[in-house]
């Protein structure tokens, strides 16, 4: 766990393009399913003083299915996929309405954007998103965006908002988001279960000791767990974005990180880049969450990649999935751990002819000279 204590110690006033992400738990209340007014009122209050410092804002928000299954009278129990669409298209109306009127009150116009796993995962859909968001924030308005559930089946989901606003801040280039929850951070053990478990407030690497520590969803609303928001902090991070994790059962849960611990600042956890933002296309291939397949190299082939180099399909010692060239897919080493993910410069089927042989012997193996490189390092993300 990299927790450097003699670092400043980030603050929400330091950002020039921020994110915030709004949890269901957060902004429905869980008896009376109803929207938190208060609680709504005093995060404008927030999002006003951000646009009043010069600071663009984007929300990402949850909380639609949650709204709209009470004017439908689904609660109480499970939803059918079809009933928590219909229940999105309800509650999208009424969370648009609220953030209308609450930020009306700063005289701040309000947008709502609407997104499918597509609208990030394909080139094309990803760069006409990112024109109109920036157009948006260059005319003053706040985006509120949510995913198009009312469309949306598991296969296309993001399923979570914290994958959803990593994404979104790789799209527009964002340097800071926020996920606002129903925890505090990080822990080095799961807080419900281990009296003994302690804040960590800063990471700067998502090792495997890190990646061990993120716990099962909570219950209640919200879809998300720790788990998706160590997702979340590996797309933002590989982007060059902070991210935090912060409680954000508080009012003015958003000021509250400007403050310190000891002014009643809310604790929270700090996930910081340290390399420099990978390039647009770059961060497009690492942010990918509907990978094809895996292909798995050897040692000399991990190394290679540490180095720089293309992967070669000599180093290839199995494939996995179905996937065409062109496709994302992951790269694993020995044992099973994502090293690197990239787009394939081959479909699965040559791609299994040709793993373990050398690039000499691929024009002999499959009737054509193709790519001498099973993904070429200009479309390859280290993890």
């Amino acid at each position: 766990m990299m927790i450097d204590g003699n670092s400043p110690i980030p603050t929400v006033r330091d950002a020039k393009r921020l994110i915030v992400k709004i949890g269901s738990s957060l902004l429905v209340d869980s008896h009376s399913h109803k929207i938190r007014r208060d609680w709504l009122n005093a995060m404008a209050d927030d999002v006003a003083a951000c646009k009043a410092r010069g600071q663009e804002v984007v929300i990402v928000t949850s909380g639609a299915v949650a709204v709209g299954r009470e004017h439908l009278g689904l609660h109480g129990r499970r939803l059918r996929l079809e009933e928590k669409q219909a229940a999105a298209a309800t509650g999208q109306i009424q969370l648009a309405h609220a953030y209308q009127e609450t930020l009306a009150r700063h005289k701040i116009t309000v947008a709502q954007v609407l997104l499918t796993l597509g609208d990030t995962e394909m080139r094309r859909r990803h760069l006409n998103g990112r024109a109109t968001i920036d157009t948006l924030l260059r005319l003053g308005a706040v985006p509120v965006i949510n995913e198009n559930d009312t469309v949306g089946t598991s296969e296309l989901r993001f399923g979570d908002n914290d994958r959803l606003a990593a994404r979104v801040a790789q799209m527009i280039s964002a340097d800071t988001l926020v996920l606002l929850s129903d925890i505090d951070g990080l822990y080095t053990a799961d807080p419900r279960k281990d009296p003994d478990a302690t804040l960590i407030p800063e990471v700067r690497a998502l090792t495997p000791e890190i990646e061990a520590v993120a716990g099962e969803p909570g219950a209640g609303y919200g879809t998300g767990g720790m788990v998706t928001k160590i997702a979340a902090a590996r797309i933002a991070m590989a982007a060059g974005c902070r991210m935090v994790i912060a409680k954000g059962k508080r009012l003015h849960a958003l000021s509250a990180l400007d403050e310190t611990a000891a002014a009643g600042g809310a604790p929270c956890t700090w996930f910081l880049p340290s390399a420099e933002p990978l390039t647009a296309r770059k961060r497009w291939i690492a942010g990918h969450l509907n990978l094809s397949g895996t292909l798995t190299v050897d040692d000399g082939a991990l190394s290679a990649l540490g180095r720089g180099k293309s992967l070669l399909p000599a180093g290839v010692v199995a494939v996995d999935g179905d996937f065409s060239r062109g496709d994302p897919i992951a790269v694993l080493d020995r044992q099973g751990r994502e090293v690197a993910r990239g787009l394939s410069a081959y479909a699965s089927g040559d791609a299994r002819r040709i793993a373990g042989r050398r690039t000499a012997e691929i024009e002999t193996i499959l009737g054509y000279r193709g790519r001498d490189e099973m993904i070429h390092r200009d479309d390859l993300v280290l993890a």
